[in-house]
């Protein structure tokens, strides 16, 4: 008896939809912020980010704002997305890790512009959710679980590029030791649960150095090397 194949379903045709305010969001990324890598804006032009917000919201999609998310969560505003992306100096043969999926917003531009992303999140609805979506969207080369992601992911270590959308006090030092020499960590970091600085790490030879990317505001980073408890 023939063996019938399953029937792959067909990721949902979302390019039209809010094509124009999503080419809006990408010039303003490119004009206003100067985001200047062309894959970081590619991947911001493909992803559709109306399909990761609650459908309330999905009519402000789009707009140079963060959005609240399920679980007391938030969705990035796009340029912190584009710019922590860039930060990561990523290309084609790029291992990520990603700390904090939340919706999957995130791990879907991430999944445009590197070869394999590892994406955790602590929040096992939204790590289901986030898995959920991406595969919706034909995303094949990143996945997510649920785990404390200030322990990184070491199984599938070293990365190239490591991405942490939450603020923690300090800089972790499981993730710094994930990375590749030469690979870079981008992570808010401050005293303050309500505020941070974005940092990025660079792996060397010799230990790490750190630059200053000026001032962001994530929801805070829960973890054995985070913070400890919500308030």
């Amino acid at each position: 008896m023939e063996t019938v194949p399953p029937i792959t379903p067909k990721p949902p045709d979302m390019s039209q939809e809010y094509a124009i305010p999503r080419e809006r969001m990408v010039a303003r990324l490119r004009d206003y912020y100067r985001i200047q890598d062309p894959r970081v804006l590619e991947a911001m032009r493909a992803v559709p980010r109306h399909f990761f917000v609650p459908e309330a919201l999905r009519g402000r999609a789009y707009g140079d704002h963060a959005l609240p998310i399920s679980a007391n969560q938030t969705i990035s505003q796009p340029y912190i997305v584009a710019r922590m992306t860039e930060l990561l100096e990523l290309d084609e043969n790029s291992r990520v890790l990603e700390i904090g999926a939340g919706s999957g917003y995130q791990t879907a531009v991430l999944s445009k512009v590197a070869a394999q992303l590892y994406a955790i999140e602590r929040i096992a609805d939204l790590a289901r959710q986030a898995q959920s979506r991406i595969r919706q969207l034909g995303i094949y080369n990143a996945t997510v679980k649920c785990f404390d992601g200030t322990l990184g992911w070491a199984a599938n270590a070293p990365y190239d590029g490591i991405l942490v959308a939450a603020g923690g006090p300090n800089i972790p030092a499981p993730l710094v030791a994930q990375l590749k020499v030469g690979g870079k960590l981008v992570v808010p970091v401050g005293a303050a649960r309500e505020s941070q600085q974005l940092v990025r790490v660079i792996k060397t030879e010799k230990g790490s150095r750190e630059e200053d990317h000026g001032p962001c505001a994530f929801v805070p980073l829960i973890g054995q090397h985070g913070w400890k408890e919500d308030k």
